[in-house]
């Protein structure tokens, strides 16, 4: 897609769009922001006051606002603060909101997980004279993921659908495309049909999302 290699043109991308786009988009966005969010959800059960404030500070601020909003700021506001001659592309500044949003929802998931564990658990972690690391690699996170895999699994779907929601910093995702398709006279009056289509497309990845989790809670 991005060219400029084996003799390919190079293709900007602001002309990226369509499936290809909504899949960058989520798959990016997940792999980046469940490891933050694993992070997040740690720093907010800490003991350490300014960790534990800072962790609550950032999930209840990116959780109190809509993820345009962010969009917005990240298109709009973001390249303000760079320094002179730094300049961040449309569709990066996009992907790193993208990923606050989620690791903040995420965290909170991951933090009800850890919730769940027993504090015998800790305890006999702690009786092994394994240290703070060692325990929430070993015992404590392999747990939690699994009781939080039904929200998590929820959680990623709901990104999935929301990452239409960078038409409006005019990046074309899946849904747009199909949108735009319609503005062609050769497909006019399909606007039923190609809005099914597109149903159809989100149901396929969102229910093949569902049935891995449930695979997945059989095998936990």
């Amino acid at each position: 897609m991005w060219g400029g290699v084996f003799g390919l043109p190079y293709v900007e991308n602001e002309r990226w769009g369509g499936m290809i786009l909504t899949l960058l988009l989520f798959t990016f966005g997940v792999a980046f922001a469940f490891p933050l969010s694993v992070l997040l959800a740690l720093a907010r059960r800490s003991e350490m006051p300014a960790i534990r404030a800072l962790a609550v500070g950032y999930i209840e601020l990116v959780r109190g606002v809509p993820l345009i909003s962010l969009l917005f700021m990240a298109s709009v506001m973001l390249p303000l603060f760079l320094p002179a001659g730094v300049a961040l592309d449309k569709l990066l500044r996009a992907q790193l909101a993208l990923i606050l949003f989620a690791a903040a929802y995420l965290a909170e998931v991951v933090r009800g997980g850890l919730q769940a564990i027993p504090k015998e658990q800790y305890e006999a972690a702690d009786a092994l004279g394994l240290t703070y690391w060692q325990r929430t690699r070993a015992v404590v996170l392999p747990q939690a993921l699994r009781i939080a895999v039904p929200p998590l699994v929820s959680t990623f779907i709901g990104f999935f659908k929301n990452t239409s929601l960078v038409v409006v910093i005019g990046l074309f995702d899946f849904l747009s495309t199909v949108k735009v398709s319609l503005n062609e006279p050769a497909w006019t009056g399909f606007g039923v049909e190609a809005y099914f289509f597109a149903a159809l497309v989100y149901f396929v990845f969102c229910y093949a999302m569902s049935l891995y989790s449930r695979g997945l809670e059989r095998r936990a």
